[in-house]
């Protein structure tokens, strides 16, 4: 019998595929503490052992002369490792786990070509230990586009959304929040605008998350620049009212907020594919728990690219294809909202199919509708799917790792993350399923719903069949009207769909919402009409045709329109794009002038 090793020896079927692939990642795992040679090589060293037990099980000879086998080796030779000797605990410490361990062993062992074909299958022919560290430096980088191309987007139309001259302006939504919530009214309504709101500080808060994204973007003080950029962006949400309330902007700032922990360890990266598995998950079930008959019945797409808030050019082609295109589209769909997002947690080829699916997804809907920056977050979501071993191959350098400072803090602010972060997640998906929740965890949710940090989606939960219009007019006389021209709604019946993504004009957006449902559901309608009477040029500057340019109309008024994609041979005839209807009258006409 010889000496026995040091470090231990792990012993394994040179012969077996399977064995060969899993002993290459355990030896990227363990370094030079534990040894490893096939059996074949070695086995005339260790005669105590049976050449039966050796292509049976793995075995590992311990410095001191012992010997363990199968699950009970691989356990003890993972143990050296720290985020793995729960397993060797568990092993020993907990009754039955043992048992049920060995049998699965022996159980893989006897069927190690399946097993390698299934190991293939799920994470490739070469394994190593999963990686972040280009994921992360990527994701922050996306992230710092999307930040950046938000603030840029929101300061070219802030002032006229809620300046002093816009449509809701924002000193008079805080001075009634103040007389509402008295001494602490920051806790309902978080902004930096409670220390002045003008319209210089709104633009100023523009560029200076602007530069912040920059930063984020090259990585430079990126730590800062993320606090920095989330609390911009909260503020200028909180003071936005209706015109910064979509769902993509709470979405940026929930990985806004995740990201300013950012590491590239696997806890913090799982974070974020379950913000993903979230969104996506909640997206499907929201269609089918409104029981609305267009997605049940697979004909929602029949509707949804001419009814859609802003449709692109494709979505005109797309909307005269055949029905039956349409509802095979619409089940894709619901596989990638109801079934992908299962796959966000499998193993790495079947977590890479996910992000793919997800990206085609996605890749549609920014071809057909200008939905911002949706689009572009949910992919660069995708990228928490992936490892450094997918993207090192379009990486121009390969990073160095980075050393974690204050190890035992960061995993205290792990722990925190996810001690938070989930039961706050959970409570938002029981909620969205039964309807209630326990009124403690209620009340955790409403005292954080204000800062955008833990939310709930489900976009179109319920698809609208016709697409009302309104035409906002003008006139001096009361007699002859001349309509106002949006930059991007349809109203032109000549004039294409644009693209405008990743840009969201946001007045664009809301007058969809507003046709919807009269305008007393909208009051933000009344101060548009109200200041297109005073001529205010921060609304006016939404707008692409101003009838009165050299001063503002005597009336004001507005009506409503069904308007809907021409056909294939209307377009042809008439060169049109859109037919319309006229419906009736939306708002009355109104004037500034006293009678």
């Amino acid at each position: 019998m010889s000496e026995p090793p040091s470090p231990p020896l792990l012993i394994f079927d040179g012969d077996c595929s399977f064995c060969r692939v899993w002993i290459d990642l355990w030896k990227q795992l363990t370094g030079d503490q534990i040894a490893y040679a096939p059996y074949q090589e070695v086995a005339a060293q260790f005669p105590q052992i049976p050449l039966d037990h050796f292509k049976g099980a793995v075995q590992l000879v311990l410095p001191g002369g012992d010997v363990l086998s199968g699950a009970h080796a691989v356990f003890c030779s993972l143990a050296v490792i720290r985020k793995y000797a729960w397993m060797l605990w568990a092993y020993q410490r907990i009754p039955g786990f043992a048992r049920i361990s060995e049998w699965i062993y022996g159980l893989v062992a006897a069927h190690r070509s399946f097993s390698y074909h299934v190991t293939v299958l799920f994470w490739g022919r070469r394994l190593e230990p999963a990686s972040y560290e280009i994921v992360t430096r990527w994701f922050l980088r996306c992230l710092g586009v999307v930040y950046l191309i938000a603030f840029l987007s929101l300061e070219v139309q802030i002032t006229g959304l809620v300046g002093s001259r816009g449509m809701l302006p924002a000193a008079r939504f805080l001075t009634a929040v103040q007389s509402g919530y008295g001494a602490v009214p920051w806790l309902r309504v978080p902004t930096i605008f409670w220390l002045g709101v003008s319209d210089v500080s709104l633009r100023l808060a523009c560029v200076s998350g602007a530069i912040a994204s920059i930063f984020i973007l090259i990585g430079v003080v990126r730590r800062a620049g993320l606090v920095a950029a989330f609390i911009l962006y909260l503020s200028l949400v909180t003071i936005g009212q209706a015109f910064l309330s979509f769902q993509w902007d709470f979405l940026l700032l929930e990985a806004g907020f995740l990201a300013i922990f950012l590491l590239p360890t696997f806890p913090r990266i799982w974070l974020f594919r379950w913000l993903l598995f979230r969104l996506m998950f909640l997206s499907g079930t929201a269609k089918l728990l409104s029981h609305d008959p267009a997605w049940r019945n697979l004909t929602a797409l029949e509707f949804h690219f001419q009814t859609q808030p802003l449709p692109t050019v494709l979505a005109w082609y797309f909307h005269q294809v055949p029905a039956g295109f349409q509802k095979a589209s619409v089940v894709f769909m619901f596989f990638v909202e109801l079934v992908v997002p299962f796959l966000m947690f499998a193993p790495r080829r079947i977590r890479l199919f996910a992000g793919a699916m997800t990206l085609a997804l996605q890749a549609l809907i920014f071809l057909t509708g200008n939905y911002a920056f949706f689009n572009l977050l949910t992919a660069a979501l995708c990228l928490p799917l992936c490892d450094d071993a997918l993207l090192r191959r379009f990486a121009r350098t390969k990073p160095a790792r980075p050393r974690t400072r204050f190890p035992l803090l960061q995993r205290a602010v792990t722990a925190v993350l996810l001690c938070f972060i989930l039961p706050a997640s959970g409570f938002e998906l029981m909620e969205t399923f039964s309807g209630s929740m326990p009124r403690p965890a209620a009340v955790v949710l409403n005292s954080i719903a204000p800062f955008g940090i833990v939310n709930t989606y489900g976009l179109f939960a319920v698809m609208t069949t016709s697409r009302p219009e309104i035409i906002v007019e003008g006139s001096n006389d009361g007699q002859t009207w001349f309509e106002y021209g949006f930059k991007y709604k349809p109203g032109d019946l000549k004039r294409a769909p644009v693209w405008v993504e990743p840009h969201q004009p946001r007045l664009d957006w809301q007058m969809w919402f507003a046709a919807l449902s009269g305008y007393q559901s909208h009051p933000w309608f009344v101060n548009f009409m109200v200041r297109l009477l005073e001529g205010s040029p921060d609304v006016l500057a939404l707008l692409a045709v101003n009838p009165f340019p050299a001063s503002p109309p005597q009336y004001i008024r507005a009506r409503l329109y069904d308007y809907r994609f021409t056909t294939v041979a209307e377009r042809r005839a008439t060169g049109n794009w859109w037919r319309r209807e006229l419906q009736g009258e939306y708002f009355p006409l109104v004037s500034l002038k006293r009678r």
